[in-house]
């Protein structure tokens, strides 16, 4: 597909997506807990904001506290309007942009000029900035690894107030820190990525039915060579010889002659209008869901798809948040290594069975090599992601989940931590101490914190 004329974008020439949360008192991430107290305040010039706000927070999609302010800190800078693209080169991919640009603009503009992300998270609401902090990794990762891996340059203020421009060959150190370190080296300012180049717009899907956790597990590592994108849904309330059950999802991008058409655009997305009560999210509701799904899906399909609806099912719900009703929801993701063996997904699912622990939202994916970033999540083996309502015992089940990673030798992601206890946290990752000792070089009087960076790291 032959790249198209951009235009260059003009400042604040995009509102920022319907979710996003406006100015208020308080803040909260996607999740809607915690809720702290707060103010996030947005500029179109990001350099002159962080100045005196070192904390950056994007389009509020972190389901937790990693984007809310520490204990006695007020302001937050909101990036959402420094999102001009800086320049673009269609013969090599390389895209230099504002770190507040979403990935939703970047899809409306490049899909059609057949380019597109190299990785992408599963959601098209976050920016370039958020990408970075979290490096997002998505279901190609057995192929391509996270995002950071595709990342070219970037320019941080870091917390002495220094405008640095760091890469793997310049300031390496901070470089790496910064991808994946959840903001707490410096405010990502811009930032300078690859495209990858697609054949056309659309995706070529398969589905199947898996029976049970084991055939997942196996269905997963053996479509590694054949197919660039996996991964799956799984039921967590099935038990016995069924624990696990689901249906793995196999893509890739369709060849311009198996194509439909050109770009379809986005498509309209009704929103939860109210907040569910707590009863609508019990186990019988969730099991009965589950049943549905699975055997909706009991034939499987191949068939060409819209990418949003292969990349990104939930945005198709807007403000879907709700449906977890106004105590909200944390998410809890993990990998478990393949040195813990091919068992260890089902011992997973037995420790959250076992303690009452029901999701509506239960993905598996397979991960490839580890990044290079210092808290990069991904590591070769099994991610589990669950949604998990905020109830009386959400803590306690965060916890033993948490010493059932332990006992794998795996580790969390922090874009999606709410709740884990610095002593679990510190336990699952020896880069952690690296990772603080760049931090403190960039930022010796540690301005930049965050709730989450409170909590886990005491500053």
């Amino acid at each position: 597909m032959t790249a198209k004329p951009l235009a260059r974008r003009l400042p604040g020439s995009r509102s920022p997506s319907p979710d996003t949360p406006p100015l208020t008192s308080t803040l909260s991430g996607w999740g809607r807990a915690p809720v702290v107290p707060g103010v996030e305040i947005r500029d179109e010039d990001l350099r002159a904001l962080t100045k005196d706000i070192p904390l950056v927070r994007g389009l509020g999609r972190a389901y937790g506290d990693a984007a809310l302010p520490a204990p006695g800190d007020v302001a937050i800078a909101g990036s959402t309007r420094a999102d001009r693209i800086l320049s673009f080169d269609p013969t090599t991919g390389i895209l230099r942009a504002e770190a507040g640009l979403s990935l939703d603009t970047i899809c409306d503009l490049f899909l059609p000029r057949g380019f597109f992300t190299p990785i992408t998270p599963g959601t098209r609401f976050v920016t370039l900035g958020g990408m970075v902090a979290c490096d997002v990794h998505g279901k190609n990762h057995h192929v391509d690894g996270t995002f950071g891996r595709h990342v070219g340059a970037l320019t941080v203020r870091t917390g002495t107030g220094q405008i640095v421009t760091c890469s793997p060959d310049r300031h390496a150190d901070l470089f790496w820190a910064t991808i994946g370190g959840m903001g707490l080296t410096g405010a990502v300012l811009d930032v300078t990525v690859r495209l990858t180049p697609i054949p056309s717009p659309w995706i070529f899907e398969e589905r199947e039915c898996m029976s049970d956790i084991d055939t997942f597990v196996t269905a997963l590592k053996g479509a590694q060579a054949t197919w660039p994108m996996t991964a799956g849904w799984i039921d967590c309330l099935s038990g016995g010889r069924s624990m696990g059950r689901g249906v793995i999802l196999r893509g890739r991008w369709a060849t311009a002659a198996e194509a439909p058409g050109p770009f379809p655009g986005g498509y309209r997305r009704p929103s939860v209008p109210f907040d569910f009560p707590e009863f609508a999210l019990s186990r019988p509701t969730i099991r009965l869901f589950n049943d549905v799904f699975y055997l909706k899906h009991r034939r499987g399909s191949r068939r060409v798809v819209h990418p949003y609806t292969f990349f990104y099912p939930l945005d198709a719900i807007g403000r879907w948040t709700r449906m977890y009703g106004t105590r909200g929801f944390t998410q809890y993701q993990c990998v478990l290594p393949e040195a813990a063996g091919p068992d260890a997904p089902r011992r997973f699912l037995t420790a959250l069975t076992s303690r009452g622990g029901a999701s509506f939202l239960c993905v598996i994916k397979d991960c490839g090599a580890e990044g290079q970033g210092l808290l990069s999540f991904p590591r070769p083996g099994i991610s589990i992601a669950l949604d998990i309502p905020m109830r009386d015992h959400t803590q306690a089940l965060i916890d033993a989940l948490n010493e059932q990673v332990l006992r794998e030798g795996g580790r969390i992601y922090l874009a999606k931590d709410a709740l884990s206890r610095a002593e679990h946290y510190r336990a699952m990752d020896p880069r952690i101490g690296h990772f603080l000792d760049v931090r403190r070089h960039w930022d010796p009087d540690g301005r930049i914190r965050s709730a989450q960076s409170a909590r886990l790291f005491g500053w």
